[in-house]
């Protein structure tokens, strides 16, 4: 079963409207004997001025318990334990030591009374549902001294198999749990689906009938239906989430059931949410509940893989984004979120199951910059995993219209694993959220010192046309194999050696310009070598980028004085040395060194024999041969060093680039 298959099962929370209620009550409280000897203590508690006894999380209380001692007894040890849905759970005491800082002298006597005095807490992290205290005083021989029941005040959740609503006796039992005797009362809170609605009213009507104070909200925030005639209403969706911190928030501070539940309807209101999904979902046993087109999008989806209101064409994030949050406001609907220039919100941005982080945030960027870009301030933004549909590819976008009280609850303190920290906290003024700029790469000439540059050899035009044309196919060469490289550098690397290469190879074409008037200095190797250099560090990134940059800065050198053949093998020997002493690597551990070192072997030994064209041909086919065994190789340097060597069966991808761009430039020397 899927990892997110717990977090898609129905359900919903009861929360109770009052801070944590122990029931133990002032002037003596009213308790129940638990000893079997038919006598009941007598129990002050301070403070509590009304039964039962209210004690927000953080206090803690003084215990005055009065008792006759059933026998002799040398110890007194004190243990208090909570039950929790019927388990028996230890509750913590500051000193279980019932004869130390108690008010008692021990050895006691059996038939005294004696006065016992401590204190009880109500823990910062203690949970929000009704529970059963015992507190027993343990003797020397096991007998207990005295024991006394209350009643505390938790949450719970209802859970039913998966897209279905859970039977109305689980969910009266829940009630029960925290509705019996806590006089605060209940609220639940239900997804606006016709089963929750049936089994969770059924079962609050039968709550009532038993005297149960409680109360139900449905919430239906879905704004992907143009109209909600002659159907069963809007969804539930993951704005529910923003639902059950609300009310938890309220009842911490100790609101009504009445205005709690009035307080979660107006919010209601406020909120619209939207699905996106690439892929559908499906049940354990079943096949998807629908089919999308590895091309396709499906706009306005429910979390149970119900079919959207628009199948689309895959868009990139940002238009993708646009589509979502235009219906999501578009007032020609009737389930639109009403949004206006200074509103602020709480945006969040929900994960459907297989959705990556990366894509997450990036979602959640959209999400803000296409907000604030309307005047809507975005106070609160929530991006993770809240409400799953399965393995489902997609994410779901919430909007809240915020104002005091609603921010006030969703910035109070919660231990519950799932709520996670927004992106934007409190008070946080000083941030951006820019769009993808276009980095701009300086000229060679603002890299080098113009005294330095005066002195460079150019080249005669038709030599320099002849570069031109050697970049230009350097360039599409490595756009071409794009995909083929990264398809080899998947297997021992992150993937991306064609995609990095193809960034710097269209950033030399961008900025090439037209052969009669080139924006780059092909004229001059030393200016282009230091040119392209300048590319590869701002535009290709990573550590291909810093190499080809090391590579191409040092083989500028050599190319300040001299244009010849030799001058082209100093250069390519320079440019290798500069890469081996700060990248570490050396030829032989299966990187782009190995053709390189190859090549510039080759390069020199052919310039003894041959002229400068046919020497370089060689030193290209020499590449590729050396490009080719890589893949025998075993990797010592790069992220392949990582990679066990018994699946490492393929060239080396930055290797095999190395070969392209090559034999690209043999192509047209030849």
């Amino acid at each position: 079963m899927p990892r997110s298959t717990l977090l898609t099962l129905e359900w919903a929370v009861i929360a109770v409207a009052s801070t944590l209620l122990l029931h133990t009550l002032s002037e003596p409280v009213t308790v129940k004997d638990c000893s079997g000897r038919g006598e009941t203590p007598v129990v002050d508690i301070s403070p509590c001025p009304s039964e039962p006894c209210v004690f927000p999380r953080g206090i803690t209380a003084n215990v005055s318990v009065v008792f006759t001692a059933p026998a002799d007894s040398s110890t007194l040890t004190s243990h208090i334990y909570g039950y929790v849905a019927g388990i028996k759970v230890p509750w913590s005491m500051p000193n279980p030591d019932g004869c130390k800082d108690s008010g008692l002298t021990c050895p006691i006597k059996g038939g005294f009374k004696y006065t016992y005095l401590s204190t009880l807490s109500a823990p910062r992290d203690a949970p929000q549902v009704a529970i059963v205290v015992e507190w027993d005083l343990i003797g020397s021989n096991g007998e207990k001294f005295f024991c006394y029941i209350g009643q505390g005040m938790l949450s719970a959740a209802v859970a039913g198999s998966v897209f279905t609503s859970p039977p109305p006796a689980s969910i009266l039992a829940a009630i029960r749990a925290i509705g019996q005797g806590n006089p605060g009362g209940v609220l639940v809170v239900v997804k606006n689906y016709t089963g929750d609605r049936l089994n969770f009213g059924l079962s609050v009507e039968r709550a009532k009938a038993e005297g149960i104070k409680v109360d139900m909200v449905i919430i239906g925030e879905d704004c992907a239906l143009a109209s909600i005639d002659k159907t069963a209403g809007r969804r539930g969706l993951c704005g529910t989430v923003l639902i059950h911190k609300i009310a938890g928030a309220l009842a911490e501070k100790g609101y009504s059931l009445d205005k709690i539940s009035n307080i979660v309807r107006n919010v209601t209101t406020k909120m619209g949410t939207m699905g996106l999904s690439l892929t559908p979902c499906s049940v354990p046993g079943s096949g998807p509940s629908f089919h999308l087109g590895t091309d396709e999008m499906e706009l306005g989806l429910g979390i149970h893989g119900e079919a959207g209101v628009k199948r689309m064409k895959l868009l990139s994030a940002k238009e993708a984004i646009k589509e979502v949050l235009d219906h999501l406001t578009n007032p020609q609907t009737e389930t639109h979120l009403l949004l206006e220039k200074g509103d602020s919100v709480a945006v969040m941005i929900n994960n459907l199951g297989g959705t990556s982080v990366l894509e997450l945030n990036i979602v959640a960027k959209e999400v803000i910059a296409y907000l604030e870009a309307k005047g809507v301030l975005v106070d609160r933004a929530y991006c993770g995993t809240y409400m799953t549909s399965l393995e489902m590819a997609g994410i779901s976008i919430t909007v809240l219209r915020l104002d005091t009280t609603l921010k006030d609850c969703l910035d109070s303190l919660t231990n519950a694993p799932a709520w996670k920290q927004p992106l934007l906290t409190p008070n946080q003024k000083d941030r951006r959220t820019p769009d993808v700029m276009k980095v701009k790469t300086s000229s060679a000439a603002n890299v080098m010192s113009s005294a330095h540059i005066e002195n460079f050899i150019s080249l005669p035009q038709e030599t320099a046309d002849l570069v031109y044309d050697i970049v230009q196919n350097v360039s599409e060469a490595l756009l071409a194999a794009e995909q083929h490289l990264n398809s080899l550098d998947t297997q021992a690397g992150d993937g991306d050696c064609g995609s990095t290469l193809a960034r710097g190879a269209r950033a030399i074409l961008d900025q090439l310009g037209p052969k009669e008037k080139p924006s780059l200095p092909v004229g001059c190797p030393a200016l282009l070598a230091a040119a392209l250099a300048n590319i590869a560090e701002n535009v290709m990134g990573g550590s291909s980028g810093a190499l080809y940059s090391l590579f191409l800065t040092a083989a500028s050198s050599p190319l300040q004085t001299g244009t010849e053949a030799k001058d082209w093998c100093v250069a390519l020997q320079t440019g290798i040395q500069a890469m081996m002493k700060y990248g570490g690597a050396e030829p032989g551990q299966r990187t782009m060194l190995d053709p390189l070192h190859a090549a510039a072997t080759n390069f020199s030994a052919q310039l003894t024999q041959t002229n400068g064209i046919s020497a370089f041909a060689s030193a290209a086919q020499a590449a590729e041969t050396a490009a080719q065994n890589t893949a025998q190789m075993k990797a010592q340097a790069g992220r392949a060093s990582y990679v066990n060597s018994d699946i490492l069966n393929q060239p080396d991808a930055g290797a095999v680039a190395v070969t392209i761009w090559m034999k690209a430039i043999a192509a047209k020397l030849l």
